[in-house]
């Protein structure tokens, strides 16, 4: 598996970070899936190589840091960015109407650290100020607006490629992590970047494929159709709002499964079952673009590439 093969990679989990992996507000993240709940939808549209969860992106992310910095506080903040992560991920963005950004859920990340008494345990343990590692996009390592790389984004193209577009290799990851270097970029901020041209077009190439993808058709009805289905969820009070930041994707689907309400039923099996050929084209809504311009040896690829 990938999966495994990458974490390897980035070395061992520090003795440290083991006791953070228990605490039950990132434990629920093994059953959140990295895919906004389409492990579960129709094999013809979706066909993923592995399961990847939101807490593999988030060990695989500290792991990232820890092996760049060694710095505890900003591999915890990096461990704990997506703690805040709803069932369905990016799924409920969509319900929300945000397109564009993609970030209408992260306001629960400091509610969830702040209420997670195991969790706090383990930073006063650590003599760590729980405000350094609640607001992770102080951290720039971490998190850091596009076109540049930070390790959510990078990390996001390796296991997407994993998992979904299925365009890398071991001996893309095996040179991705050996290339990983911290720069200082045009604005004097710390950075992710790679020491090596063909790694750096290879990500390009990659995450290109990945934006392809994410702006397809078929994806954009099945998340939009998903969305669907959780807000009538909410609306027959089958759960609630909050809901979807504490329970578990499964969970979820069971209790949708379970209804009896017709509408989420019929929608259950189209959600389950559609062709391809059967997703209906019509246009789509303005969505996210994935751009990149990563910083190649600490000039920009879209600079470098044009010597």
């Amino acid at each position: 598996m990938y999966l495994e093969y990458y974490k390897n990679r980035l070395d061992n989990i520090p003795s440290f970070l083991q006791k953070y992996l228990s605490v039950s507000s990132l434990s629920r993240l093994k059953r959140v899936g990295y895919f906004c709940g389409m492990d579960f939808a129709s094999k013809d549209i979706y066909n993923f190589s592995e399961y990847i969860s939101r807490f593999d992106h988030s060990l695989t992310v500290a792991l990232m840091i820890y092996k760049l910095t060694g710095d505890k506080k900003a591999t915890l903040a990096g461990l704990f960015h997506d703690i805040g992560t709803p069932c369905f991920s990016h799924v409920i963005d969509y319900m929300n109407g945000d397109y564009i950004t993609q970030e209408s859920t992260e306001e629960y990340t400091e509610k969830i650290i702040l209420n997670d008494k195991e969790l706090l345990k383990c930073l006063a343990d650590d003599n760590i100020n729980v405000d350094d590692v609640i607001d992770f996009k102080k951290y720039s390592l971490v998190d850091l607006n596009r076109p540049s790389l930070c390790s959510d984004r990078l990390d996001g193209i390796i296991l997407t490629a994993m998992g979904w577009t299925k365009n890398i290799s071991c001996d893309d990851i095996n040179i991705i992590v050996d290339s990983m270097r911290v720069y200082k970029n045009e604005d004097n901020v710390d950075e992710i970047g790679l020491n090596d041209e063909n790694i750096v077009k290879r990500i390009v190439d990659i995450n290109n494929l990945i934006n392809v993808y994410c702006h397809s058709i078929e994806d954009n009805y099945m998340m939009n159709l998903l969305a669907e289905i959780t807000k009538l969820g909410i609306n027959n009070n089958l759960f609630s709002y909050d809901d979807l930041y504490y329970l578990t994707e499964d969970k979820l689907f069971d209790i949708l499964n379970n209804c009896n309400i017709k509408e989420i039923l019929e929608l259950l099996y189209v959600f389950y079952n559609i062709k391809r050929s059967d997703i209906p084209k019509k246009e789509m809504p303005k969505i996210k673009v994935r751009s990149i311009d990563p910083l190649c040896k600490g000039r920009r690829w879209s600079d470098v590439k044009n010597i």
